[in-house]
């Protein structure tokens, strides 16, 4: 006897060959993704649109010339930009090369022991840690015990506490890229270990330490909590002419325009808010260039 074999049943699948509970769960969450895509950007945009209303009639030359004042439509940003951009300078100065030494300690030098490990946890811990709080290890450390007074180098050497851990985690992450063969290429000709990581890793790596450092540079400049425990003042009107002379920045002016209760503050606080934020995108850019520029000069 031909014994008759039951197909099994059909199943039902989507076009695409998945099913439909699949499918829908995929649709679910495309909706969710869009809908906070929208509600951020929604936000963002209002944000925008509102300090452009108060702040851009009030953007001119004389705004970006001109120092504080208690009159609100003589007020400039002259000495905020400049210690704004004196501050950024010497933070450079200070976290990158000790942020690239200690990526390169951990990512070529470093075994794998317990020592690394906890220097590894920590560095991944400091990059959480709220700004205040270097605000008050600067105010301690480089204000009092070192006697730094409230200055422009106490500052920045705050701020480079600040960056540091994002610093060494971008660098480690741009030299992770450089393929082992390299590195093992060069020591087969030679070369020590110094020497593979001067002429082949850091070459390779630079565009990715140098976006990192520039991108955390930019966190440096907008904060405000790490300056106000060591004091940086409110009201200057003058330009720093070391690095232990007093100082100001954009957000500290910014957050003392925005406390008083005059609307003319309020404009000049908006429209150094689209000061800030052009700095930032000038920075970002920058960032991309340069990465996109030494990139092609490696290929």
């Amino acid at each position: 006897m031909v014994t008759e074999t039951k197909e099994p049943p059909l199943q039902h699948t989507c076009p695409h060959g998945k099913k439909p509970g699949r499918r829908w769960n995929n649709i679910i969450f495309q909706a969710v993704a869009i809908t906070a895509l929208v509600a951020t950007v929604s936000v963002l945009i209002l944000l925008l649109v509102d300090i452009s209303i108060d702040g851009i009639p009030r953007l001119n030359w004389t705004f970006l010339s001109h120092y504080p004042s208690r009159k609100p439509e003589m007020a400039g940003i002259l000495s905020a930009l400049v210690g704004s951009g004196c501050l950024v300078f010497l933070t450079g100065l200070i976290a990158f090369p000790i942020g690239v030494g200690a990526a390169i300690y951990l990512e070529e030098y470093a075994g794998n022991n317990w020592f690394s490990k906890i220097i590894e946890v920590n560095i991944a811990n400091l990059a959480g840690v709220p700004s205040i709080i270097y605000g008050l290890l600067g105010l301690e450390v480089f204000v009092r015990i070192m006697h730094m007074d409230r200055s422009l180098l106490a500052g920045a050497c705050t701020l480079a506490l600040l960056v540091l851990p994002m610093i060494i985690i971008a660098s480690r992450e741009a030299m992770r890229t450089v393929p082992v063969s390299i590195r093992e290429a060069s020591f087969a000709v030679g070369a020590t270990r110094w020497e593979t990581i001067r002429y082949h890793v850091l070459p390779l790596a630079f565009p990715g330490i140098l976006t990192g450092t520039i991108l955390a540079l930019s966190r440096a400049i907008g904060e405000a909590a790490p300056l106000i425990p060591i004091g940086a003042l409110t009201y200057v009107a003058f330009l720093p002419d070391s690095p232990l002379a007093p100082f100001t920045a954009l957000p500290i002016q910014i957050f003392n325009w925005i406390s008083r209760p005059q609307k003319g503050f309020a404009d000049n606080a908006a429209a150094g808010s689209i000061v800030l934020l052009v700095v930032l995108l000038l920075m970002n850019a920058g960032a991309i260039w340069l990465r996109n520029r030494y990139q092609k000069k490696l290929h």
